[in-house]
């Protein structure tokens, strides 16, 4: 597949190093080289790709611009003669996303004894949950601790995550895996019954669990399993437009939108839980993304306009390996297992240029000063690449091991002629996880009133950046957390009687009055990658 003759004569360098490299142990660096290298290459420190808010309640804080142009723009309900008193759906819980967290969320609201309803813009398990490859974390081996997971984590997020938050995802992190092991996740395990263990990008100890590289898959499947097992009502290709309140500012449902026929609903709740996942799809700086069609940061504009205070939006995940060629999987994920396993990142001289397990943070930057300051990148049709060394895996570990451990690698691959058993694969940093999200409190309610937010779609649980293997586990942790707080909460509140979208107007009239003016409505529902005349 490689035709190109500055591709195949970057190949030779990169076998003709193999031997030498793969003896090699590159330092890590130190906080003050990681410090120099993120101010100076990562994407989240360009400031002119930023905007302040003028509006809502993060008002001064930077954002993305793409972002910003959502939050400040115009709702969908603008204009609309809605009658809120006839409902469509009346229930006690209302969770808006059927990913992992929003599954997660059904599944304990129901077993609390909760109504709940599901509505999904797509349908359940369309979700960045399914694009998760390489694996949760959780110590749960005698060797590990939560307390050492919270260090790794701590620190790798740059110290900044919420500690209530970050203590409860790492305590209840075993106690997750069991959870999903007995719903019937198939976790790799040794013959007596172990299970399998690897390390990533900035942890200390073996604790990524692990189904194959399609873990975020094969939860997936579990979890919409036993969400349909359990008859629970799920409202697909069904997209929440807007929140709703009831007379005292709390949350009392959703404005509905079908997303084939564009008729507009109206479901009334005692609780919502809002589990939207990411927003790779708004391609911050124009970034390929291996997010899902859908990740288009909807729940961060509902929650905002409602008057939840987002924290960290302005920080997002570049993963730093992204597939770069072949043009068909362009920004496809290649997950952070094909370096635990062993896989170094090479330049287009043949060169070891980084130890393959630093953070994502200092690992994308990395690639992007090696292809952009140093020229020492493989050009593509799409623009520069490094190499991510594949073979190396089999030297380390014996023959049959990237079929066994990565097979939906190899298969990717593998369409467009790429043996990754033999070659090496062009990767570069592709837009991956939203880091920042709505603030929310450690039973996982927002600053309003019975919303409860889980999943990708919240912020502080990560810091600034986020290790591998916790999202997966951050979307069972916090949806069961969310399913189980707005299950309780529900029972404490009476079904509210009047509906008002009082917020949307006074939000509205505060864009006014700050002067901007906007043909953008949001929230955007789904990517524009149509043809531009």
């Amino acid at each position: 597949m490689y035709q190109d003759k500055l591709m195949q004569e970057s190949i030779q360098k990169v076998e003709a190093a193999r031997a030498e490299n793969i003896k090699l142990d590159p330092r890590r660096m130190t906080a003050e080289e990681k410090e120099k290298l993120l101010a100076t290459y990562h994407p989240d420190y360009k400031q002119d790709e930023f905007r302040v808010l003028e509006v809502g309640p993060n008002k001064g804080e930077k954002v993305p611009t793409e972002l910003a142009a959502l939050l400040q723009a115009n709702s969908r309900v603008a204009g609309l003669n809605l009658d809120l008193t006839k409902c469509d759906y009346e229930t006690d819980v209302l969770i808006i996303g059927a990913g992992g967290a929003g599954c997660s969320a059904a599944i304990e609201a129901h077993n609390a004894g909760a109504k709940v309803t599901i509505v999904t813009k797509l349908r359940m398990g369309d979700a960045n949950t399914m694009m998760a490859e390489g694996g949760i974390q959780a110590a749960d081996k005698p060797n590990d601790s939560p307390a050492q997971h919270f260090l790794d984590a701590f620190g790798g997020g740059h110290f900044a995550a919420q500690k209530d938050l970050l203590y409860k995802l790492v305590t209840e992190a075993p106690d997750a895996i069991k959870w999903l092991s007995d719903l019937g996740v198939e976790f790799d395990k040794t013959a007596d019954g172990t299970m399998v263990t690897t390390h990533g990008g900035g942890t200390s100890r073996k604790r990524m669990h692990a189904a194959k590289d399609y873990s975020g898959a094969e939860i997936m499947r579990t979890l919409r399993d036993e969400v349909l097992n359990r008859d629970i009502t799920v409202v697909d290709f069904t997209s929440a437009i807007e929140l709703i309140k009831d007379e005292n500012g709390k949350c009392a449902g959703a404005v509905l939108m079908n997303m084939e026929t564009k008729q507009i609903l109206i479901a009334k709740a005692k609780t919502v839980v809002i589990a939207t996942g990411g927003a790779g799809r708004l391609h911050y700086q124009g970034f390929p993304t291996s997010n899902h069609y859908g990740a288009t940061a909807d729940g961060l504009v509902l929650g905002y306009r409602a008057g939840a205070r987002l924290l960290y939006a302005d920080t997002l995940q570049y993963h730093p390996t992204g597939a770069a060629f072949p043009a068909q999987i362009f920004g496809a994920l290649v997950t952070e297992k094909v370096r635990s396993l062993g896989a170094m990142l090479i330049n287009a001289h043949g060169e070891a240029f980084m130890n393959p397990l630093e953070t994502r943070d200092v690992s994308a930057a990395s690639i992007i000063r090696e292809c952009s300051d140093r020229g020492n990148g493989v050009k593509t049709p799409e623009g520069y690449a490094v190499w991510l060394d594949t073979p190396m895996i089999e030297l380390k570990n014996g023959e049959g091991t990237i079929e066994k451990r990565i097979p939906a690698m190899m298969r990717m691959f593998g369409k467009y002629g790429i043996d990754i058993r033999k070659e090496p694969i062009l990767i570069y940093p592709t837009l991956h996880y939203q880091n920042g999200g709505l603030k929310i409190t450690a039973d996982g309610q927002s600053d309003i009133e019975n919303l409860f937010v889980a999943g990708e779609a919240v912020g502080g649980i990560h810091g600034r950046n986020r290790l591998m293997g916790n999202s997966l586990l951050d979307i069972i942790v916090f949806g069961r957390n969310a399913g189980k707080s707005a299950s309780a909460k529900a029972k404490t509140v009476a079904m509210p009687e009047k509906l008002t979208l009082k917020h949307v107007e006074e939000f509205a009239a505060e864009c006014e009055k700050a002067g901007i003016k906007s043909d953008i409505v949001s929230p955007k529902l789904l990517p524009d990658y149509a043809r531009k005349a």
